[in-house]
């Protein structure tokens, strides 16, 4: 039992850092490449912590109902799909509108000097 992990970190990991971001992380990037606002998939991923909880207890026997994992299983599935999102956002700020802005970081776009 750890603060982060329920049984073993490797369940952890490849569960929710892998399998559940590797969801979450195509979720961001479809919802950014839709224009959709960045609360939806912050509550996308409210549901899918709750998937995620069911795996662990089907399979690992975790905990289905416990509010400390589902916390920490969801805050990285927000944080792993609003990286998603943020790099499919400056993509397209800077492709679309690229006599506007340029890219000065893979998480920012800057306006381009003499605008």
């Amino acid at each position: 039992m750890g603060i982060i992990w329920e049984n073993s970190f490797w369940t952890f990991f490849f569960v929710t850092v892998v399998i559940g971001g590797g969801a979450g992380f195509m979720a961001g990037r479809s919802l950014a490449s839709k224009w959709r606002p960045i609360s939806q998939p912050i509550l996308y991923m409210l549901l899918l912590g709750t998937a995620d909880r069911f795996f662990h207890f089907a399979l690992f026997e975790g905990t289905l109902l416990s509010l400390h994992y589902y916390v920490v299983d969801t805050i990285v599935l927000i944080g792993i799909s609003l990286l998603g999102y943020r790099l499919t956002r400056v993509s397209q700020m800077v492709t679309q509108y690229r006599w506007l802005y340029v890219r000065s970081g893979p998480f920012t776009w800057r306006q381009k000097k003499g605008i």
